[in-house]
């Protein structure tokens, strides 16, 4: 949904708008036909808006047009097309563009195959506090592809995704401190961090956590005691992880 869009009274008013060639208006009506909201769902009719908004330098037009040909909503489907939206939001600013922009560049789709500019995106997005990118920009360093291996720089980006409830951050955060990549090693803040990830649904935290009480159970039976078990973390019982 636009930021910061003029309060109109009824779907009426906002309609009137559109019509009248206001771009934000027409963004958001076309967000309304993408998601049947007020509104038969429509998808060609959402992509007729949004060319409109975006033909007027909407950014949010030009990255939700541009996700409508990434994903083949209401036109075919043209990498080359999502490229070309993404590139002009993330132009004007649009983190969500320019993760998108981004990733485009990772996988080599509507563009040529370019890490570093990958990186270049994904670092924008992630300066504006997107959590996908700042995740990735994670990666990147930890993998040291592209830009210098750098463990602790990775686990700045992780932690800043992780606390923006990322699930795969939160996971890789937990093994830089089972680890002590970047971090000074912490089992137990490591667990803390595969909870959180395993209850939003994260696979590979589900299993490193099922291999940690696995080694702990054998601990136990090893020296016959109780071995010290990390606690949940309090904040995630108390505001629970979307599934």
């Amino acid at each position: 949904m636009p930021k910061n869009r003029r309060n109109w009274q009824t779907f009426e008013e906002m309609r009137a708008a559109a019509d009248q060639g206001d771009s934000e208006a027409q963004c958001y009506l076309a967000i309304c036909y993408q998601n049947g909201q007020g509104v038969k769902q429509d998808s060609t009719e959402a992509v007729r808006w949004f060319r409109l908004a975006a033909a007027q330098d909407d950014p949010t037009a030009q990255c939700y047009l541009g996700f409508c040909y990434q994903t083949g909503s209401g036109v075919p489907q043209e990498f080359n097309q999502a490229a070309k939206w993404f590139r002009e939001a993330a132009e004007l600013g649009d983190p969500a563009a320019q993760f998108n922009l981004g990733v485009l560049y990772e996988t080599g789709q509507g563009v040529s195959q370019n890490f570093a500019e990958a990186v270049k995106w994904y670092h924008a997005a992630a300066e504006q506090g997107e959590p996908q990118a700042q995740f990735n920009l994670g990666v990147f360093y930890e993998t040291g592809q592209v830009v210098p291996q750098n463990y602790e720089e990775a686990v700045k980006w992780y932690r800043l995704a992780a606390d923006q409830e990322c699930a795969p951050a939160q996971c890789n955060l937990g093994l830089c401190y089972e680890t002590g990549r970047g971090v000074k090693t912490n089992i137990r803040e490591a667990v803390r961090w595969f909870i959180r990830a395993a209850r939003a649904g994260d696979k590979t935290a589900q299993h490193n956590l099922g291999v940690y009480y696995a080694s702990l159970e054998a601990a136990e039976k090893a020296t016959g005691e109780n071995a010290v078990e990390p606690q949940p973390d309090t904040a995630a019982e108390e505001s629970p992880l979307p599934s």
